[in-house]
């Protein structure tokens, strides 16, 4: 599971970046300051099943009943105008970006950066504005690779009689798009039926935009949020994409005054403590009253939500708990739910196998559900929460 931020030059990914994952980015204010990918663990949270079995069990991800489940971020190079004809690092980018499943754009919402990520007086620049060019020049840069080749493409379909699906499902196989995912599109923009000679350039326009809506769906994270006057561009963004209004820089000071020990925090709460026993030095002091004005006024800092939305609203991911001991709910050291996979909706007992490894799939008998004792086959769709024991022939490794 990949999610990419993506976005213009000094609008706080790298900050956003290091706040989810508490791994070390290059911050500046300055354009380009990322130039290779950073690549980090974050994590999602749900419910852990052992609330369903309303058992207590010593897991390090498991806090109180809540499960963090480790993802993958990717923090690439800012985008500038022009990006997909090479300007600034926008090819790099857009090829970094391309295998995520899912796309975080951060954008400044206080408007105090311009186009180019250069600084500007704070509310000075229309925030929307960043989010049509991103978008454009996400969408110029899949329509180059579409075109590539179309007149030799539409010659061979037109002289073998060749799939149109599978041709442009072969162009995109790099970005994880697949045949599916191109008839959906074809179908639903009554395209199917035209051969690909007879595409107009509006044709192409808007088969690039709606498929890159379908695979590559967006959620805004308007960070520095907290510098704006009011949040009323919250409400103008939510009418392009789901918006969460963050502050990347705060989530990344109570992480860090966290793993120092001095608050109890936890990613995602709306409030945090001053432990018992702390003093604090004039500095601190003003650094945490001046986070605490933040998180009461976008209610949390927005990063975890961002995440969480981004799996468990965009993409419907679902959570299962595989176990090899489905009466124990343990694996094979005795630890109790040890393990969650977040599975595409419609994910079956056979996937979830695949997930684990491929011998366990190939080898394949059948799955135990844990919550109602039944035997199930590999066709089984599973859901959320369930606690699944796979049966094979075949054991890992």
């Amino acid at each position: 599971m990949q999610i990419g931020l993506l976005g213009k030059t000094n609008v706080g990914k790298s900050t956003f970046f290091s706040a989810a994952t508490q791994t070390t980015a290059q911050i500046g204010n300055y354009p380009f300051t990322t130039i290779e990918p950073n690549v980090g663990i974050g994590y999602v949270k749900t419910d852990c099943a052992c609330k369903h079995f309303a058992i207590s069990h010593a897991h390090p991800l498991c806090i109180h009943g809540t499960r963090y489940i480790a993802i993958k971020i990717v923090d690439v190079a800012g985008l500038v105008p022009g990006a997909h004809e090479g300007k600034g690092l926008g090819n790099k980018f857009l090829d970094d970006a391309r295998t995520s499943e899912v796309l975080i754009h951060v954008i400044d919402a206080s408007g105090s950066t311009d186009i180019q990520g250069q600084s500007v007086p704070a509310g000075t620049h229309n925030p929307l504005e960043d989010v049509q060019f991103v978008e454009d020049e996400f969408d110029q840069w899949m329509k180059q690779i579409l075109q590539r080749e179309w007149q030799k493409l539409s010659r061979e379909l037109e002289s073998k009689s060749g799939k149109v699906i599978h041709a442009i499902s072969q162009r995109f196989s790099g970005l994880g798009i697949d045949e599916y995912d191109v008839e959906y599109v074809l179908h639903n923009l009554n395209l199917q039926s035209k051969k690909p000679h007879d595409w107009n350039e509006n044709d192409i326009d808007v088969f690039v935009r709606t498929l890159r809506k379908r695979t590559k769906p967006i959620i805004i994270a308007a960070n520095k949020s907290d510098l704006c006057h009011d949040l009323n561009i919250i409400n103008e963004l939510q009418k392009i994409h789901p918006t969460i209004a963050c502050s990347a820089e705060t989530e990344l000071l109570l992480r860090k005054a966290t793993k120092n020990g001095i608050i109890e925090y936890l990613p995602g709460d709306k409030s945090f403590k001053i432990k018992d026993g702390i003093t604090l030095n004039s500095q601190q002091q003003n650094a945490l009253e001046l986070a605490q004005k933040v998180v009461s006024k976008l209610n949390g800092t927005g990063i975890q939500q961002t995440l969480d939305y981004a799996c468990f609203n965009l993409l419907q991911l679902i959570t299962v708990f595989p176990v090899e001991d489905e009466t124990k709910l343990t694996n094979k050291n005795g630890e109790v739910l040890p393990d969650a996979k977040l599975l595409r909706p419609g994910s079956t007992a056979k996937d979830l196998a695949q997930s684990i490894h491929q011998d366990l799939a190939k080898g394949f008998l059948f799955a135990i559900d844990a919550k109602t004792k039944q035997r199930v086959g590999a066709e089984h769709v599973l859901k959320n929460g369930d606690v699944i024991k796979i049966m094979s022939t075949l054991s890992r490794g």
